[in-house]
Order: structure tokens, then sequence, then C-alpha cells
């Protein structure tokens, strides 16, 4: 008692005993158990009904604390990926850096994992100090200090609705406050891909990033372009269809972190067409996502490098190309350096070229041309790319109201307006097409009429 009135008047801050965690009862913490998943419940009940412990943890505990359903739960337990394969029907070992084991119900996915304990010191590493493989299992206290942050290193046991805080994470919520936990340079180094992480997190939550987690990042984002390319993709996709996109590429600009990962961001989201073409793409996106709806990301990326594809178009035509191959070579261009850097899977690539490649045939109007394009598998997706060019301002509005009230016009409507655009004298503006109600535009208006035939 002495020592702690002695420190305090000090001003040396309370030092937490790291193995023993600080135990809150569901009155302290406040959390809502018709939160939680009742697949969630089913697994750790199974897994303590064996004999080991098991807890919801990470971020489902972190979503709780805050009032807010987790869209995945996931366990943590003392048993090895071979007990816990062992006590459910559908469940499947997976990865090598980090053995975890899915369990499925249904199409409901529960990622569990065991304790990992503190054996990164002899793990494999790569010539900059990133881990390359470590399975070593331990205590749940080593456990908690492999997490990357404080309000990510919370434990919670369904059964008797307690907490189980070893680094404060409750705290650091009602802060609002995003911290690391151990040394910053440190964890850094042995997952880059934690940098991003930060972002993500401080974007999506609204939280502060502490000062000594954040000062190192600026000089170690080069770290990350060590990273497999699969992992910062997987990273990236989380980022951009986190509910709140625009603000994630916003924080990555702001802390140096954007270089190498999406090029065209050093330039487009400086040019007044490019910047508001984005910007809607990603709020539509966010919208979406808030509003628990489908995404695309196909529509996605075909939007953040759209501009960067148009820069390449408008130079092939200058060097004498035609329009239509010129779109072809500059999609090209575009898809074989990201696929480098971003490791873009191929069903993704190949819907970005749909999107990009049915641009220049919305511009003919004439005949069967307009019908035929109506039957496009990926028409949707194309359509409302071609509203968000009109929206940005990079094309006539005009183009985009007359594929509107074809695409939502009866046979004769449709006839009419073809017959129309035929009559048009080349060169001259066409009669503008009446307005209908504004549609759905975006990334996950696209996704609902792909989503099907995918």
């Amino acid at each position: 008692m002495i020592k702690k009135f002695i420190r305090k008047i000090l001003g040396v801050k309370d030092q937490r005993d790291p193995t023993e965690p600080v135990v809150l009862g569901a009155a302290e913490h406040g959390i809502d158990p018709k939160l939680l998943s009742s697949n969630a419940i089913r697994v750790t009940s199974t897994l303590q009904d064996a004999g080991f412990k098991a807890f919801v943890v990470g971020g489902a505990v972190r979503d709780l604390l805050l009032g807010v359903k987790p869209k995945d739960f996931d366990i943590a337990t003392n048993a090895t990926p071979e007990e816990v394969k062992k006590l459910f029907r559908r469940a499947f070992i997976i990865g090598r850096r980090f053995q975890i084991v899915h369990v499925m119900f249904g199409q409901d996915l529960l990622e569990v994992t065991t304790f990992r304990g503190a054996g990164e010191a002899n793990a494999p590493k790569d010539e900059h100090g990133r881990v390359l493989r470590d399975n070593s299992f331990g205590p749940q206290h080593e456990d908690a200090m492999r997490r990357d942050f404080t309000i990510n290193a919370m434990y919670y046991n369904p059964a008797t609705q307690e907490v189980l805080d070893y680094h404060g994470g409750i705290a650091d919520i009602r802060d609002k406050t995003l911290r690391i936990i151990g040394q910053p340079e440190a964890r850094y180094r042995e997952d880059p891909v934690r940098m991003l992480r930060v972002v993500r997190f401080a974007a999506k939550l609204q939280f502060t990033i502490e000062p000594t987690t954040r000062a190192p990042i600026a000089v170690m984002a080069p770290l990350i372009d060590n990273v497999p390319a699969a992992r910062v993709f997987d990273e990236m996709l989380k980022l951009l269809m986190s509910g709140h996109a625009l603000a994630c590429l916003q924080q990555l600009r702001k802390e140096g972190l954007h270089h190498g990962l999406l090029p065209l961001l050093d330039v487009v989201l400086e040019q007044p067409i490019g910047m508001k073409f984005v910007t809607l793409a990603l709020e539509s996106t966010d919208n979406r996502v808030k509003a628990g709806k489908g995404v695309s990301p196909g529509f996605l990326f075909a939007s953040l490098l759209w501009h960067q594809v148009v820069e390449k178009w408008t130079a092939y035509k200058a060097a004498g190309e035609s329009p239509i191959p010129a779109l072809h070579l500059a999609a090209d261009d575009v898809l074989d350096s990201q696929t480098e850097q971003l490791a873009l899977q191929r069903r993704i690539a190949s819907d970005m070229r749909d999107i990009w490649s049915m641009q220049p045939r919305f511009e003919r109007r004439n005949g069967k041309t307009p019908y035929k394009l109506l039957e496009h598998p990926r028409f949707r997706a194309g359509y409302d790319f071609l509203l968000l060019r009109c929206e940005s301002g990079e094309i006539e509005m005009e183009l985009g109201d007359w594929w509107t009230a074809f695409y939502e016009g009866d046979p004769n409507e449709r006839e009419q307006l073809v017959a129309t655009a035929n009559a048009a004298p080349s060169g001259a503006k066409r009669k503008r097409a009446p307005r209908r109600a504004p549609r759905k535009t975006g990334a996950g208006a696209a996704n609902e009429s792909t989503t099907s035939e995918e």
C-alpha cells in the first residue's frame, strides 16, 4: 500500500502484472449476452465440457464491450488443434505460419486458436525480423502478450460472463486509445501488417493512436514491402470493406503507409475529378457495409484504379491505338503492376476488366448494340460504374440518364430511345433522356446483380 502511494506521489504509473488478469463481472463490463453468436457459445461450451479452457477473444470481445454485434467470433483455448478437431464434426486444421482450426456450422465459420506461447525469440524469421512460422503453444497470459493491441487482448467466458483483461484493454476502450502491446518497433518488425491494422482500427473505431505506438510507423513503413502480397491484399480488403474505407485511406496517407500499396493514392486524391470519383465509390461502399449489404471487391478495385487506367488509355490513343485496343492495353498494364503488389485474385481482376471494357460500349447506342450490352453478365456493374463517372463529372450526365431510361424502360420505351439516339446527327448533343428516380450505385449495388452468377 505504501509502495503504491509513493509511486502515485512520484507520478510513476502502476505496473500491471502481465500474468494476472483483471477479472470483470457482468455488472462491470456491461456486455449484452444477446449479442453473442449461439455457435460461439456452442464451441466454448463443448470445449469446456471436454475439460478445456475456452473463451471468445479478440475483436469480438472489443465489439461486445462497445455494444456492437460482432461480425465474426474467434475462440481461444488451451486445447491443441488436433484436440479441437476431434470435438467437432466439421472442423479443419489450416495455416502454415499459425495453425488454427475452422469449425463450421452450416455457412457459419468460427476460428479456434490454441493459446500461443512466448516462442517468437526462437521462431524462424526473415532478414528483416518478420516471423515466418511459429506454432509454439503456451499459457493464457503469454497468449495475451502475443496479441497486437490492448483492446484485442481480452477474453470473454460466456458461461461465467466474465472478461479477463491482461493489458488494460478496458481502460483503453473507455479512453478511445489504440495501444500496441510490448515494444512497438519489435512488434512491427515481427509482423509489419500490424501497421496497417493500426490504421484500420483507428479509422474504424475513431480511436486515437497512442504516441509511442504511432511514432515508429513512418520510419518502418517500408517493411510492408517484405510481406507476401497475398497477406497485404487480405488486409487491404478488410480495410476497404470496414465500413470506413475513405477514412482508412486518408489515415494511410497521413501515416505514410500508402506508398507501394495503391500507387494511385499518391495522386488521385489530389485531382478534383479523380478524388470525387473515388470518394463517391468509397462512400457508397461504406454505406452498404454499415447497412449489412453485400459489396463487390471487383467493383471497388475497379473504381480505385480507374483513373490510372484512364491515364494509360489516353496515352495509348495518343500514340495511335484505336480506342478499344488502347483500353485493353491500359487495363493489362494496370492489372499487371497491381497483381505484383496486391496479389489481386483472378476472379476479381476478371470483374475489373469486364467493368472497364464496357465503358466505351456505353457510348454506342445505335441498332442492336444497347440490347446486346444489356445482356452482358456484368452489365449492372458496368452500368453502376458509368453512373459514378457521370456523377463525378468525368462524362456528361446525359449518357447516364439515357442508360437509366433504357435499363428501366419497357420494350416500346427502349425502341423509342434507340430511335432517338440513331436520329441524332453525328457529333450533335442528344436530347436529354427523362430523369428517373436515382438508383443505388457503387460497389455494393453492382454486387447485387453479380452474386448469383459467381
